[in-house]
């Protein structure tokens, strides 16, 4: 089986739980129902994020739900193709695997874990052993939501491209939104929002996880007071090490954007323009772009919803998009390059922003797929990942206006059955 190929059915939970439990990563939550985030409806886990030295993305194959869907993560080293299947092994990835960085500046991860063998995922080498091979100085750290018999999150990082992997201590369950994990640079450090709406980090790299806030705590403290919050949707660091968490305001004109400093939670938002004053506004995204954060706004209710793109380099300073009116369209998922922001929208549509000062990039009417999402490798490159069952077509956007041109397939076994 070849190294782009892998192994894409995961191993049954139970087994899984087992291995963390005999590898000291303590106890597992009991099962609970999902909510789904304050808005019209909850943005796809689909996304890509760009890092020094590699692209990933994660979407979902298999079945189109259910019991044989299986998410996959693949990675896409610099300099352009192939993409390679790194789906981390020996992990259940039927709830969606929720990304955390890449960090350039080190963190946890490491030449921990070996390849996968049997039903496990695809880390390993074309022989099922794992790749030894030297870290890449750069690290990605993965959690998995639960779903049917897992009712925990397990954590596992790679600083070697995926093609090994780290297992730190589980996290009790993370939310269903995109950006419900994510590093701090450099320290290895992780901050997490729950399902149960409780938002919750690791003092050091690879240690337990201990309560930050909830949303009901943040919700009363003074600085949210005037937002009026109605649910979390996302958390992030600063590039200092701050955290950041995002939500949605049940007050029209107010962006639920916080951090703490000094032990206190301060309004870290921006302002929006006076057009969308007195509309209702969330954060869909909050994630790392290049050296700064990056945050996605939705403003206004079903059909006349406006997007934002937002960019700050200390958690304080917010520099804002023009607004995209997306006529009627709602936003599937987005993606992160160095800057960049891809939004895939309903209807086939597709828009790209290069970052500040920029304005908004219709695409051509995206491909055709099972689920589709956007990579921005670097350079202004833009890709579509369309896959199918188990097939996963890479598109690239070539000329001026553009077509979408086929770069690439990849073809990912899938054991149907395997999760029942």
């Amino acid at each position: 089986m070849t190294d782009r190929a892998g192994r894409g059915a995961r191993v049954t939970a139970a087994a899984l739980g087992l291995a963390l439990l005999a590898g000291g990563c303590g106890s597992v939550a009991s099962r609970t129902a999902t909510a789904a985030p304050a808005g019209p409806a909850p943005l796809s886990l689909q996304t890509s994020v760009q890092g020094a030295r590699v692209t990933w993305a994660t979407l979902p194959m298999g079945a189109a739900s259910g019991a044989d869907q299986f998410w996959q993560l693949f990675v896409l080293p610099a300099g352009g193709s192939p993409w390679f299947l790194r789906t981390p092994p020996n992990i259940a990835t039927n709830g969606a695997i929720v990304l955390a960085g890449p960090d350039t500046t080190g963190g946890p991860g490491g030449a921990g874990g070996a390849g996968g063998t049997g039903k496990a995922g695809g880390a390993g080498d074309a022989s099922g052993t794992g790749a030894t091979g030297k870290a890449g100085g750069e690290t990605l750290v993965a959690g998995v939501r639960p779903s049917l018999d897992l009712g925990f999150s397990p954590i596992t990082s790679t600083s070697d491209q995926g093609r090994n992997w780290t297992t730190s201590p589980p996290q009790s369950g993370l939310a269903n939104v995109p950006d419900a994990l994510a590093a701090a640079p450099g320290a290895g450090r992780l901050i997490a929002l729950g399902r149960d709406g409780a938002v919750s980090v690791t003092a050091t790299a690879g240690g337990s996880w201990g309560p930050l806030t909830t949303e009901r705590a943040l919700a009363s403290a003074l600085a949210a007071r005037d937002c009026e919050l109605t649910g979390l949707t996302a958390v992030a660091y600063t590039p200092a090490g701050t955290p950041l968490v995002g939500g949605t305001c049940g007050q029209g004109g107010r962006v639920g954007l916080f951090g703490k400093t000094a032990g206190t939670w301060q309004l870290a938002s921006p302002a929006l323009p006076a057009s969308l004053s007195g509309q209702p506004v969330r954060v869909l995204r909050l994630s790392r772009s290049g050296n700064q954060d990056a945050a996605l706004l939705e403003a206004g209710t079903a059909p006349s919803l406006s997007l934002l793109a937002a960019w700050t380099s200390d958690g304080e300073h917010w520099r804002l998009s023009p607004i995209l009116r997306t006529g009627g369209s709602a936003a599937v998922s987005a993606s992160f390059g160095d800057g960049w922001t891809g939004v895939a929208l309903s209807g086939n549509r597709g828009e790209t922003i290069s970052g500040p000062g920029s304005s908004w990039r219709r695409l051509p009417a995206l491909p055709g797929g099972q689920t589709v999402t956007l990579a921005l490798p670097g350079g202004g490159v833009t890709e579509a990942l369309a896959a199918n069952a188990g097939t996963l077509t890479v598109w690239r956007l070539a000329g001026d206006p553009g077509t979408w041109v086929k770069a690439e397939s990849i073809t990912v076994p899938i054991q149907y059955g395997s999760s029942h």
